[in-house]
């Protein structure tokens, strides 16, 4: 008899150049129990496995694979699909979760051409049905609500960043075992050097997987005047984006750009301040639980798909809403 559950779902942990457990983990670690009994995979260099096992039990990992290999900081996203192959052939599990990063999203591809698994990209939910596992999807440009799923074999599915609240619970006492994984020698990037992006002293969060999220556009009119979204969000303990056209006009690096040619977030809270709402705009953020917009222009798109919608001047209202907030702090 297997020791894996039926229903086993295998869950690929993303760890981060230090050796931590991603912040990410929590939701897609929560979103397996949602439909069957997360098996973690932890893959690290030697001597890393245990701390990251431990971590991934506190956000609800009770059966914890560690796979150990020194090609982990030297190729790129192969040592990751050589584990799922041998996970899954471990577990058989009904489906594979993956965090839609990009490093997540190139081990499930490689593993799912290996494999000929179905590949579900971008899933902002997961269900299952008496005939498996689901995914959800919003697509063309938001227009949409989807359903995929694999019709024979195990899909794997990568998940948005922030989409799923579901949270597991701690578990004390975590079942951790080795993987055996034999190196396939398929073709793979190499990596010279890891250099984390330093830090800013600031409190606020990443904008990939944000529970809230202040975005700014246009409207704003300069570099300078960006600054209100950099206050509002340090109010909000919100991460800070940005349209596109914000972007173009030089306002913050494209690394802020919330959209369909930038990042996808699924906040709680959506916070838009000088935003048209372009569909591209729209494509990234509308999955947000709770979405307020603040333009000048009572017509712009973005208050169609708004929560909460104030016509008026940015310069005039948010300054109001932060003294507001700060007065409750």
């Amino acid at each position: 008899m297997s020791e894996f559950a039926e229903d086993s779902i295998v869950v690929l942990a993303e760890v981060t150049p230090s050796g931590e457990l991603a912040r990410n983990m929590a939701a897609l670690i929560g979103a397996a129990s949602l439909v069957g009994t997360p098996v973690v995979l932890v893959v690290t260099p030697p001597g890393a496995g245990a701390d990251v096992a431990r971590a991934a039990a506190q956000v609800g990992a009770a059966h914890v694979l560690v796979a150990e290999s020194a090609e982990v900081t030297t190729l790129l996203s192969v040592p990751a699909a050589d584990a799922l192959a041998a996970a899954a052939e471990l577990v058989q599990p009904d489906a594979i979760l993956v965090s839609n990063s990009i490093e997540g999203r190139d081990a499930a591809a490689r593993f799912a051409a290996r494999t000929r698994s179905a590949l579900c990209v971008d899933a902002i939910g997961v269900a299952r049905d008496d005939e498996g596992v689901l995914a959800s999807h919003s697509v063309y440009g938001g227009t949409y609500e989807v359903t995929s799923t694999a019709t024979f074999g195990a899909p794997v599915i990568t998940v948005r960043q922030g989409a799923i609240e579901a949270r597991a619970s701690a578990v004390a006492a975590p079942v951790i075992r080795s993987l055996e994984v034999a190196a396939s020698g398929r073709r793979a990037a190499s990596i010279d050097s890891i250099e984390e992006e330093t830090q800013s002293a600031t409190t606020r969060p990443e904008l990939r997987g944000a529970g809230k999220v202040v975005s700014g556009g246009r409207g704003l009119g300069s570099k300078e005047k960006f600054e209100l979204v950099d206050q509002l969000a340090d109010v909000l303990g919100a991460a800070v984006g940005a349209s596109r056209a914000a972007v173009d006009a030089g306002y913050v690096p494209q690394s802020y750009q919330v959209g369909q040619t930038g990042v996808s977030v699924s906040p709680q809270l959506y916070v838009a301040l000088g935003i048209s709402g372009a569909i591209q705009h729209r494509a990234g953020m509308q999955t947000a639980k709770t979405i307020v917009a603040i333009n000048r222009d009572e017509d712009a798109p973005i208050f169609e798909i708004a929560d909460f919608g104030v016509v008026g001047d940015v310069f005039t209202v948010v300054p109001q809403l932060i003294a507001a907030l700060r007065s409750r702090a």
